[in-house]
């Protein structure tokens, strides 16, 4: 099912640049600190109804304009549960969030197609200071279902406007049926120049990522998010 609209939705072009930053461990990854901002609007890609694989998802040097797959396409009933972040150098707790255990899972059946970015888009603030940190390290508290998952893999990229300035790239592996896991994700991340970082303080949530989960080489999941560092930490 596809929503309708003006929207032309394309997939971005491929390039050759190389990543701002590439990672991999055995853990990884999920959105941070939801905002009342006015949220984006996505549809579900049709001009390509393919589905990227990792490798041409690594490739992206610019957000997609649409979701690259069905919120359907998740046939492994991976659900997210908690969500927490720290940074490496301090250990101080930056963020954390976990369901009411109480909630059920989303139903993608009874999700209609204008209310997919409720469940797929999410805008945070993390304060200028954020932007200084060298490494953080995420972890994930997710559960699956009844079918065992193989070579479960997140590729995140992150761009400011249509320039690519961030990649990474984590492999939980195996996962057990019907198990619940925790996944930590270590995000060394690139040194910035000082100009870019004075725009992205500037241009408050122009700054977005694409995050592709993949089960081999088939995407069940494509997210988004978009980024201001405004709430702390004053000017740069």
């Amino acid at each position: 099912e596809t929503s309708s609209g003006d929207l032309r939705v394309e997939r971005p072009s491929s390039c050759r640049a190389r990543q701002a930053a590439a990672a991999q461990h055995d853990r990884s990854h999920m959105p941070m600190v939801a905002l009342e901002e006015p949220p984006l609007s996505f549809e579900l890609e049709t001009e390509d109804p393919r589905p990227p694989t990792p490798e041409e998802a690594l490739s992206f040097c610019r957000p997609t304009n649409g979701y690259l797959c069905p919120l359907s396409a998740n046939t492994y009933g991976i659900d997210f549960l908690s969500f927490a972040i720290r940074d490496m150098e301090t250990n101080e707790q930056l963020f954390c969030v976990a369901r009411d255990p109480d909630t059920p899972p989303i139903d993608p059946a009874m999700v209609p197609p204008e209310m997919e970015d409720a469940v797929r888009s999410i805008s945070y603030d993390f304060g200028t200071e954020f932007l200084r940190k060298k490494s953080i390290a995420t972890q994930l508290q997710f559960a699956v279902g009844p079918a065992a998952v193989e070579n479960f893999r997140m590729i995140e990229r992150h761009y400011f406007r249509d320039r690519l300035i961030k990649s990474f790239d984590f492999t939980f592996g195996f996962v057990i049926p019907n198990s619940s896991n925790s996944w930590e994700a270590i995000y060394d991340m690139p040194a910035l120049d000082e100009e870019l970082l004075r725009q992205m303080v500037d241009a408050p949530y122009e700054t977005r990522s694409d995050s592709f989960y993949f089960v081999g080489d088939k995407l069940i999941m494509h997210n988004k998010a978009s980024y201001a560092y405004t709430s702390a930490g004053g000017p740069m």
